[in-house]
């Protein structure tokens, strides 16, 4: 199969994601912080360098401020509910994820006050609306680093420092930017910074990370459990990462991320990106340019990452994703993305998108495959003409 929703989650990974889970779950794979035998230690010691890693990738001072947890999606949700009470102001954006939108919408029913930045047809967001948004009470802006639906990258390092002048949590949501995008949480004011494992960072499902500035003091506990530190304490441990991380780890999926975001750095961010672009570049020639196909994001490469979103006439995006993947075996996503109000400002909340989305490990003969699969559905497939 051509898989081609790795916007979802990557499907082909490095080499060495297989080998250092296959090696994790056959020669370490004990508790961590919960024993003084070797196997405990080496655990712990495959833990930390993780965090070294991805501190390194993130430009994160200390390692220990980083959290492990199952997805994005729960990051995205601990800091959220952690940090927001009754009264206060949040600012984000009409182009987020459900995992960022449910949580706030369930604490407006609380008493958090929220405002939603409008993008423009390209799903772009002008920054000058998120400024004159900011109220008295207004404590986070928090928005996705690019937008899971096309591709479009926001203006993130603006809003950082639009946050560090007004004294305001800047929540990064990187679940389609991180292993793509240039992350640093100093220069780009990053208080906090949600990310998956599972995408672009080439580790497995399953585990994912929460980075959490030192400033912030006022988070309170998420979970309360084992965590292998102060056991003789009833009270959950009052720092990083123990407040959050309590039970056992996800050893297997944290030895896939480490080996993973190996990969990213020595690749190379920058070449990561210009390959995608490459990659973006011949599916939107190939297949926009067709007849009676409407695509979606901004026209300049550099403004979106690696994904194309589109239409074919009046088609059910399912229903041209159903015939990509049993007539042409071609894996892409339909539907809505779980993006409701993205879909609300493109007008295709009844119709759906089709999403083919691609990573630095697709390959330039797949994306010819898919461009004349999409030929062949126009030509062969009777709908009305837009």
């Amino acid at each position: 199969m051509i898989y081609l929703d790795n916007a979802a989650t990557s499907f082909k990974k490095p080499e060495k994601t297989y080998e250092y889970i296959n090696d994790c779950m056959r020669h370490i794979s004990a508790n961590p912080g919960r024993g003084s035998h070797r196997l405990s230690n080496k655990a712990a010691m495959l833990i930390y360098e993780t965090r070294v890693l991805l501190a390194k990738l993130f430009n994160i001072l200390d390692p220990l401020s980083i959290v492990f947890t199952k997805n994005c999606t729960e990051a995205l949700n601990v800091g959220i509910t952690t940090l927001l009470n009754p009264g206060d102001h949040v600012i984000t954006t009409m182009m987020e994820h459900n995992s960022v939108l449910r949580p706030l919408y369930n604490l407006t029913k609380q008493g958090v006050e929220w405002t939603i930045i409008k993008s423009d047809k390209m799903g772009l967001i002008d920054v000058k609306d998120i400024e004159s948004n900011i109220q008295s009470n207004t404590k986070m802006i928090i928005m996705t680093q690019s937008s899971n639906l096309t591709g479009t990258i926001m203006p993130y390092d603006k809003v950082g420092e639009i946050c560090s002048k007004n004294e305001i949590i800047f929540f990064l949501d990187a679940a389609q930017g991180a292993g793509v995008l240039d992350i640093n949480v100093i220069e780009q004011h990053i208080d906090l910074l949600a990310f998956p494992g599972h995408k672009s960072l080439f580790g497995p499902m399953g585990i994912g990370g929460l980075y959490i500035s030192p400033k912030i003091k006022d988070m309170k506990f998420y979970m309360n459990g084992g965590t292998g530190s102060e056991s003789s304490n009833l009270n959950q441990p009052d720092f990083l990462p123990d407040k959050y991380e309590s039970g056992t780890l996800n050893l297997p999926g944290i030895a896939g991320l480490k080996a993973g975001v190996e990969f990213v750095l020595e690749t190379g961010i920058q070449h990561i990106k210009q390959y995608d672009e490459k990659l973006v570049k011949l599916m939107i020639e190939g297949i926009c340019s067709t007849w009676n196909i409407t695509s979606f994001g901004p026209n300049e490469l550099a403004k979106r990452t690696s994904i194309l979103a589109f239409n074919i006439g009046d088609l059910d995006s399912a229903f041209v994703a159903q015939l990509l993947d049993e007539e042409y075996n071609i894996a892409v996503r339909p539907g809505l993305h779980c993006a409701p109000l993205a879909h609300k400002n493109f007008g295709t909340t009844n119709q759906g998108l089709v999403r083919a989305s691609v990573n630095y490990l697709t390959t330039i003969e797949e994306i010819e495959i898919l461009i004349e699969s999409i030929q062949k559905i126009v030509k062969n497939t009777k709908f009305s003409i837009r």
